[in-house]
């Protein structure tokens, strides 16, 4: 019998700035989700991964960077870039991980630090080619099935879901353990839809 082989649990910024009231970028009820988090650390996975948002100051993404509106679309080098409020800001309490969130991660995977490059997925950059080295690191440790949660559905989670899928792992996503910043209402919907007609293996949760 093949070795299914093994599985990383990927923790998609549960950071201040998404999952805390104060944060700057809160995603409605985002810390309703770090003690659901916290029980799947004590699953059996055979590594966990902290992704983490570290966006210098000024970073290309910010509104304030360019006096955009807030929410507004711009070009970025060519890509197109959401205008956010200051959030993740390297060495800041807004990049750190949530208070209550245990701490029992295998190692860390940064994005973001680009300040010309947003990056939405763990895996890559918002080139689709600047690659984060979490595929090879997983690779190398004999990991073909990854489980994520975290913040937001309709952004980091969902574009860390789809790049997984395309580096050929298989992906489950736990409904129970992510929010949507819904910019849009329907947005964090339609970012699940996205996800399944991509090839989700599996979804997981009690919802």
């Amino acid at each position: 019998m093949k070795d299914p082989g093994k599985i990383a649990l990927l923790l998609v910024d549960p950071l201040n700035d998404f999952a805390d009231p104060k944060g700057s970028l809160y995603v409605k009820d985002g810390e309703k989700i770090i003690p659901v988090i916290n029980e799947l650390q004590e699953r059996d996975f055979d590594v966990t991964v902290l992704i983490q948002d570290w966006h210098p100051e000024n970073h290309g993404s910010f509104a304030s960077t360019h006096n955009a509106p807030l929410f507004s679309v711009i070009d970025l080098n060519g890509i197109p870039q959401v205008m956010w409020t200051d959030h993740c800001v390297q060495n800041s309490w807004g990049a750190e991980p949530h208070k209550d969130l245990n701490k029992k991660w295998g190692f860390v995977i940064q994005k973001g630090m680009n300040p010309e490059l947003d990056s939405y997925s763990a895996f890559y950059e918002n080139d689709n080619k600047t690659s984060t080295g979490l595929t090879e690191k997983l690779r190398n440790l004999g990991v073909e099935i990854v489980y994520v949660v975290g913040l937001a559905t309709d952004y980091c989670i969902k574009f860390t879901v789809l790049d997984a899928i395309k580096d050929g792992f298989k992906v489950i996503l736990n409904e129970d353990a992510i929010k949507a910043v819904n910019v849009k209402p329907e947005d964090g919907e339609n970012a699940i839809v996205e996800m399944l007609d991509a090839g989700l293996y599996g979804i997981d949760g009690e919802n």
